[in-house]
C-alpha cells in the first residue's frame, strides 16, 4: 500500500431508525461479587512502542497490484499450557497477544471477570468445560483473572484467580485475533468470504472497502431480533452471513471477523449514538494514512477510524455520523 496517497471513503448514509431498533448489552446485566480495591495494584501504563511504518510494512502492495493478506493469526485454548484448580483453569500462554483463555466445570451458573484499571469486566462462560477466549482490551496492565461459581441469587464464589503483568507485543494484537465476542477460524465460510473479496483489492482500503460494501448488500437489519434479543446473546458471523439478516452486534462481529482475518486490525465497540443515547454496535479500523474520510468524520493520521455498518445499511441521513463526536465508545472486543 502507498502510504501518502489520500484514501477516500464515501459513506452510503445514516439511517437513524435503525439505532432505535435497539441492541443487546454485551455485558451480563447482574453484577457477580465486586472486588475489593485493594485486590488490584495500580500501575502506570507504557505507551506500546510499537513502530508503525514496521507494522505496515506487510501491507505494501507487491508489483502484481494485488493485496496479500499477512498469515491469519488465530487464538486456541492451549489445555498443556493452562493451570488452575481441578473445576477452573487458565490458559495464560497468549496474553502477550492480547487474550486470555479459560474453561471451568459446574452445575451451577459460571462468571469471569477481568479486572484491571480499577475496572471490572464481568463475562459469561459455560459451566461444561468449554474453553473460551476472552481480549484484553486495556494495552499493557497488570490484569487480575477470576472464575467465579453462583451460589445464591447473585452471589458468586471464587473457583480460581490470578493476577499477572500483561506487556503486548503490540498495540494491535486483541484487534488481529478471534474471541468469543468475534468467532471464526481459517475454516468459517466468512473468512473464506473475506478472502475471495481480499484477493480482487489493491490495498488495506480496498479490502475494508468491499467488506463494507458486501456486508451492507446482503445483510438487513433484523427488527424482531432486535426487539426480543436476551441479555448474554453472543453473535456468531457464520449465522449472520448464511441469514443474511442480523442486529448492530452481528453487523459488527461480521466485519470485525472479515477483516481482522485478512489482517486488518479491528475493534469491535458497543458504545452509544446521538442526543438521546442509542445504544449500538460498530467498527474501527486502523489507518496510517491521513485523508480518510467517513461521512463527513476525517480520520487523522496514526487513529482508529469509525466504520457503522448498521447505519450505512439503511441509507438515510449521514449527517447522523458526523464528525463522530455522536458517538460514546463504551466497551472494546
Amino acid at each position: 500500500m502507498k502510504k501518502k496517497n489520500a484514501l477516500r471513503w464515501i459513506c452510503a448514509a445514516a439511517a437513524v431508525l435503525l439505532m432505535f431498533a435497539g441492541c443487546s448489552e454485551p455485558i451480563p446485566e447482574d453484577p457477580a461479587e465486586p472486588l475489593r480495591d485493594d485486590e488490584l495494584s495500580e500501575e502506570e501504563i507504557p505507551d506500546e512502542a510499537v513502530p508503525l511504518d514496521a507494522f505496515f510494512a506487510q501491507y505494501d502492495t507487491p508489483a502484481t497490484g494485488t493485496y496479500q493478506a499477512p498469515a491469519m493469526q488465530h487464538a486456541d485454548y492451549h489445555a498443556d499450557k493452562a493451570s488452575g484448580s481441578d473445576s477452573a483453569k487458565l490458559d495464560l500462554s497468549m496474553v502477550n497477544l492480547g487474550v486470555v483463555g479459560v474453561k471451568a466445570t459446574s452445575s451451577k451458573r459460571l462468571k469471569f471477570i477481568i479486572a484491571v484499571n480499577g475496572n471490572n469486566y464481568y463475562f459469561n462462560i459455560k459451566n461444561d468445560g468449554t474453553p473460551s477466549i476472552f481480549p484484553l482490551t486495556s494495552g499493557s496492565a497488570t490484569y487480575k483473572f477470576r472464575v467465579m461459581e453462583n451460589t445464591t441469587g447473585t452471589k458468586y464464589r471464587e473457583l480460581y484467580s490470578n493476577s499477572t503483568w500483561v506487556q503486548l507485543d503490540s498495540q494491535f494484537a486483541p484487534y488481529l485475533r478471534n474471541s468469543d465476542y468475534v468467532p471464526y477460524s481459517a475454516d468459517s465460510a466468512c473468512v473464506k468470504k473475506a478472502a475471495e473479496l481480499a484477493a480482487q483489492a489493491t490495498d488495506v482500503v480496498g479490502v475494508v472497502s468491499a467488506v463494507y460494501q458486501y456486508v451492507i448488500s446482503n445483510i438487513t437489519y433484523d427488527y424482531n431480533k432486535a426487539n426480543n434479543v436476551q441479555s448474554g446473546y453472543m453473535s456468531d458471523p457464520d449465522s449472520t452471513l448464511s441469514t443474511g439478516t442480523g442486529i448492530c452486534f452481528d453487523y459488527a462481529a461480521l466485519a470485525a471477523a472479515m477483516l481482522r482475518s485478512q489482517g486488518i486490525p479491528t475493534k469491535m465497540v458497543f458504545g452509544y449514538v446521538g442526543a438521546n443515547g442509542a445504544y449500538n454496535a460498530w467498527n474501527m479500523f486502523y489507518t496510517a494514512e491521513k485523508g480518510w474520510v467517513t461521512v463527513s468524520f476525517q480520520a487523522p493520521k496514526d487513529s482508529w477510524s469509525r466504520l457503522d455498518l448498521t447505519f450505512c445499511a439503511g441509507g438515510i441521513d449521514p449527517t447522523y455520523v458526523g464528525n463522530g463526536t455522536n458517538y460514546s465508545d463504551v466497551y472494546y472486543y
